[in-house]
């Protein structure tokens, strides 16, 4: 399945998930519970009721009641299964792809290494590397909030950055731009990318 598909997926379960938990739920929380636009999340809602996944009722003062219908209910419990499945695949792609690019680090010598996007990879890079004899430093990312991800630090400019040998792409949003950016900032055999983001 191919990684648009895959994020429709997701965005359908945590909307299905949301308004399994709560009914009484506004569209702008739904957006916020999705991690979108309120528009984006108006059209899934839509979407999911014309599909017959949830029912609408009007209540007092010009509210909405949503609810998970039998088909509703049967529809999160297969997009939980296939999440499920689809996250134990990539856990395992994931990690023998970052076992290979830290091998390949350790036979040239590269040991200080940067992550670059904060994301389920970077964890499992992480993760990975306490196996070899590789320093991950932290992580770059000038798109979160976040400020650590699996004990390490997390920078959102060039500036913050301690020195390190090689960094390694672990955005799974927009990898091809992220990759784009950092060429332009760094030089190119200094940027590694985990052969499991298919950048070619």
């Amino acid at each position: 399945m191919n990684t648009q598909a895959r994020r429709e997926d997701q965005l359908v379960l945590e909307l299905l998930d949301a308004v399994g938990k709560k009914s009484d739920v506004s569209q702008r929380h739904l957006a916020s519970e999705m991690g979108v636009a309120l528009g984006l999340a108006n059209s899934y809602l839509k979407r999911c009721i014309r599909k017959g996944l949830i029912k609408i009722t009007q209540a007092p003062a010009n509210r909405y009641l949503y609810y998970l219908t039998p088909k509703g209910f049967a529809e999160k419990s297969r997009l939980t299964a296939k999440y499920l499945a689809y996250s134990f695949d990539f856990y395992r792609q994931a990690g023998e792809s970052c076992i290979r690019l830290f091998a390949h680090c350790e036979a040239h010598g590269w040991r200080r290494v940067v992550l670059c996007g904060h994301s389920d990879l970077a964890e499992i890079a992480a993760l990975r590397a306490q196996d070899r004899k590789i320093e991950v430093l932290g992580v770059y990312d000038p798109h979160t909030d976040a400020t650590h991800l699996a004990g390490r630090s997390v920078w959102q400019t060039f500036k913050e950055m301690p020195v390190f040998d090689v960094c390694i792409l672990t955005d799974l949003t927009t990898p091809q731009r992220s990759f784009e950016y950092l060429r332009e900032r760094m030089e190119h055999e200094r940027i590694l990318v985990p052969d499991i983001l298919r950048l070619g």
